[in-house]
């Protein structure tokens, strides 16, 4: 399924999916994520995870895992508003955590990072995606994921009721997410974000984090080209070719190397 539509969607002119859906649905009641879940068997969804992720990347179609740390067990919809799971961490490494771990290893580009709020792990009832510990502490340093973390939409009620787009956006870069999806004011956003980077309160080395991380993948997945491919291709468009189409070197020295 990930190759078939990894293929399909990079006809298109598509290199990133926001796929596979690594949540873990134990919850019946839980609409949002529904059919979207491979099931409530958290080893048996990691398999599928993994086999998505390998399709898609293997067509250079970047995959994000998703909703991180894990939106199955939940009976609200963060669309609609406040979601919080009430799950311990050790639930949390034992059921939710499991596809996650799995997708890590077998190499997904992306994570994106849902609006749900666990208050037994935080204490508190901030959004997943505006919190430093789920992204820094729990993703980055226990999970150990050096890849881009994105937020989900940051249009949803879940974070439109909690905060405004211009705290969301700044709040958000500030714990750790490097991209932030959406949000309700874009213009309001990024003057928002401008005013932090220029004021110090987000960082320059912060910024170059998420930009580096970016970059990469864009170089990874061929989206740009490296500096190293772009001078060989400089240096193969400006070398002369002989009559059999092989460049020519450009002084006596190259030429006795390439002799030897």
């Amino acid at each position: 399924m990930g190759a078939t539509i990894g293929k399909e969607i990079k006809e298109l002119g598509f290199n990133l999916d926001f796929a596979p859906v690594a949540d873990v649905k134990t919850n019946e009641l839980n609409t949002e994520i529904g059919s979207r879940s491979f099931g409530n068997d958290p080893d048996l969804v990691a398999d599928m995870v993994v086999e998505v992720v390998k399709g898609l990347q293997d067509q250079g179609v970047s995959s994000t895992l998703k909703h991180f740390p894990g939106h199955g067990d939940a009976s609200e919809d963060s669309h609609e508003g406040a979601v919080d799971v009430e799950n311990d961490i050790n639930r949390l490494r034992q059921v939710e955590l499991v596809p996650f771990k799995a997708g890590i290893k077998a190499g997904a580009d992306l994570i994106m990072v849902s609006h749900i709020s666990v208050s037994r792990l935080t204490g508190t009832t901030e959004p997943a995606s505006l919190s430093p510990l789920v992204m820094k502490d729990m993703l980055r340093t226990e999970m150990g994921f050096d890849g881009i973390i994105i937020t989900d939409a940051m249009d949803m009620k879940a974070i439109t009721d909690y905060c405004d787009a211009k705290e969301a956006a700044v709040t958000c870069i500030l714990s750790g997410a490097d991209i932030c999806l959406m949000p309700e004011d874009l213009p309001a956003a990024y003057k928002a974000v401008l005013k932090a980077v220029k004021d110090g309160v987000i960082s320059e080395k912060r910024l170059n984090e998420s930009v580096t991380r970016i970059l990469e993948l864009k170089i990874k997945r061929g989206v740009i080209m490296s500096d190293t491919d772009l001078l060989v291709k400089a240096e193969s468009n400006m070398a002369p070719k002989t009559d059999t189409g092989i460049a020519e070197s450009k002084s006596e020295e190259e030429k006795g190397k390439m002799e030897e």
